[in-house]
């Protein structure tokens, strides 16, 4: 998840467990008669609270203004994180039935499958949820179809193998004929079929493609130049999630910064993180924000990305299941024929 957990005592990372279960909770900070009912030590509250000073000057917990009780800081909940083991069972049965029936259910086109798998999760874990669709540049073309929109207008239909749809709309000079656009259609799917819409440049050598398919052909030409496709869900939850608005503007802000937010997944997925927590995301509005991600493939390669976003008390373990929960269902449904 992370870099490795610093080397704690046994008693000082049960009672820095305590400390960061009580903050998720409760969002109060965390006293020590919390921690003794809690972690069950077996040792005295002011063994407790000692314990609680040396994780406090050690950088783990903090104590805000006068309290008595302390809250984790980033570096109390990057150990928490990576001391975390199996986070399966922490995704309750009916959460599971409802992940999925979703996906046993959902025959819709891409691009809604993934906008309702972004409301999906951020409906499982009560903040902001991510869906970056799949690279139009990587993935691979299934098949071409063309179809008459008017006398002399045709669309061409071009099918991924990872379940999305891209269109073209062509102007004819003369009326469409449909024999001349099976024919397109056909040529053009065994010449681009099983290529990259990223590669589809280096089709352009000379073949012998009919007028319209080749007129199809050069209009396919940007198909590798789009930018991947964001999905936001449970964006409305955001001003619930923290106290401060100029907080809840910021994150808000971030959000609809598409480029910004699918380059700062990437990044995560990148250094080798699933999460990221406050000045880790590199970006300053997230000071308060940790953001959990993970890749979703299709035949055994990451084709996309998806992700929770919400405030540094989450809750760890269950947002973590419910993205590797969902990010596994996804790429299974993707898969199927």
């Amino acid at each position: 998840m992370g870099s490795q957990a610093e080397t704690l005592s046994a008693r000082k990372a049960a009672v820095l467990r305590a400390v960061v279960e009580g903050y998720i909770s409760t969002t109060q900070p965390v006293g020590s008669s919390h921690v003794s009912e809690m972690a069950d030590l077996g040792v005295s509250p002011a063994t407790v609270r000692n314990e609680m000073l040396a994780l406090e000057q050690a950088g783990y917990l903090s104590q805000p203004h006068t309290s008595a009780g302390r809250i984790p800081t980033e570096k109390g909940y990057r150990h928490f994180v990576d001391s975390l083991s199996d986070v399966s069972a922490t995704l309750g049965r009916s959460e599971r039935q409802q992940v999925r029936e979703f996906f046993d259910t959902t025959h819709r086109e891409l691009e809604q499958m993934l906008a309702d798998t972004s409301a999906l999760l951020a409906d499982l874990t009560a903040n902001a949820a991510l869906v970056v669709a799949p690279q139009h540049s990587s993935a691979t073309i299934r098949s071409v179809s063309v179809v008459d929109l008017s006398e002399r207008l045709v669309m061409a239909l071009v099918v991924y193998e990872n379940g999305s749809v891209d269109k073209r709309t062509i102007e004819m000079d003369q009326p469409a004929d449909p024999v001349e656009m099976d024919r397109a259609a056909a040529q053009l799917t065994d010449l681009l079929a099983g290529c990259p819409a990223g590669a589809l440049r280096d089709r352009w050598a000379a073949h012998a493609l009919s007028p319209l398919a080749g007129r199809i052909l050069e209009s396919l030409g940007d198909l590798g130049d789009a930018e991947e496709q964001l999905y936001v869900g449970g964006a409305a939850s955001v001003a619930s999630l923290f106290e401060a608005t100029g907080t809840v503007r910021s994150v808000l802000g971030i959000l609809e910064k598409q480029l910004v937010v699918v380059s700062l997944v990437r990044d995560i997925l990148d250094r080798g993180l699933t999460v990221a927590i406050g000045s880790e995301t590199g970006v300053a509005p997230l000071a308060e924000c940790s953001l959990i991600v993970a890749p979703y493939e299709v035949a055994g390669r990451p084709v996309g990305s998806i992700g929770v976003l919400g405030p540094t008390r989450m809750n760890y373990p269950q947002a973590l299941a419910a993205v590797a929960v969902v990010s596994q269902k996804l790429g299974d449904r993707l898969s199927l024929p």
